[in-house]
């Protein structure tokens, strides 16, 4: 009975009217995605889902010069979509995705790139410079099962290291169980030119597996949000190979900022949005279904406030 509309016939939509029916969209979707959580067809979608989208090439990263810049062989960026360096040779393993909020003026803007490799952290800096980046997100640990994930690219808090044309140096580090909170100064030696720049890394997810709490990564999350507020250069996002688990806070952010916008959350809509961009984002059906939880939670618990709670 619920369900019923309380007028059968309306004859023309009053502002009133759309925001019920902005309420129902996410309601709505929040029950189809609980629903589906029990009976297994959400992750039978996400199994269906394309990988990579079709018609994307990936010849650069192919190209005998750049091989050695790819920390995964079997993944490589989008020519479409890759970001392009300004100076010297052009590529690096990343990939802008910029994730729009329906109906508001919000874009999210990401570089989701791979774990900078020894050879390749002069560049990392070069993008994060270039592009005006004031916030770096790193979702793994140097090294995981006995293997590198990523290299070191900053040095240890009160020092400094140059990565080609750039020196970085860190000034104070802070951090729980959770994550790492990092200050630090990037400098341009050719323009003597520094910038401030957060790095918040989050170290309890375990490489191909997810965290058994949702808890702390979802005040990681907002965390990131708080300290990206008011900024419009992209955040860059790596984890290991910069598609798994950085995937999955993109998508979290995302239906985050939906939900304050009172939108319907359909996290195979944000993951498709994403593969259009760089491939194979989200790795496994269980940081798919580990997202998709975490964002019934943020539903559930009012994490995030939309615009009918805050007018009570």
């Amino acid at each position: 009975m619920e369900n019923e509309p309380d007028f059968q016939y309306i004859p023309e939509k009053t502002p009133r009217d759309s925001i019920h029916s902005e309420d129902d969209a996410l309601r709505e979707s929040m029950i189809q995605l609980a629903e589906g959580l029990l009976n297994g067809t959400v992750l039978a979608q996400f199994d269906q889902l394309y990988r990579k989208k079709p018609g994307m090439t990936m010849l650069c990263a192919k190209l005998p010069q750049n091989i050695c810049k790819n920390r995964y062989r079997d993944i490589s960026p989008y020519d479409a979509t890759r970001v392009i360096l300004l100076v010297g040779d052009d590529y690096i393993n990343a990939n802008y995705i910029n994730m729009e909020i329906p109906s508001s003026s919000i874009i999210n803007r990401y570089i989701a790139c791979q774990g900078p490799l020894p050879n390749t952290c002069p560049d990392f800096w070069q993008m994060t410079w270039e592009q005006g980046s004031s916030m770096v997100v790193m979702l793994t640990t140097q090294v995981e099962r006995g293997r590198v994930k990523c290299h070191q690219y900053w040095p240890e808090p009160i020092g400094s290291s140059e990565f080609g044309n750039f020196q970085i140096t860190c000034h104070s580090e802070v951090g729980n169980p959770a994550y790492v909170f990092r200050e630090m100064t990037l400098t341009n030696l050719e323009k003597t030119e520094s910038r401030p720049l957060t790095q918040i890394q989050y170290t309890a997810w375990p490489d191909h597996g997810v965290p058994d709490d949702s808890s702390d990564f979802l005040d990681f999350v907002c965390l990131v949000r708080q300290k990206r507020a008011n900024h419009d250069e992209p955040v860059v996002v790596h984890c290991s190979a910069g598609i798994g688990r950085t995937g999955v806070l993109i998508t979290m952010e995302t239906a985050m900022c939906l939900m304050e916008c009172n939108q319907a959350v359909y996290p195979l809509d944000i993951v498709r949005t994403m593969r259009d961009q760089r491939a194979m984002m989200i790795q496994t059906p269980s940081q798919y279904r580990f997202v998709c939880e975490a964002i019934l939670k943020v539903y559930e618990e009012g994490i995030v406030k939309s615009p009918k709670t805050s007018h009570h």
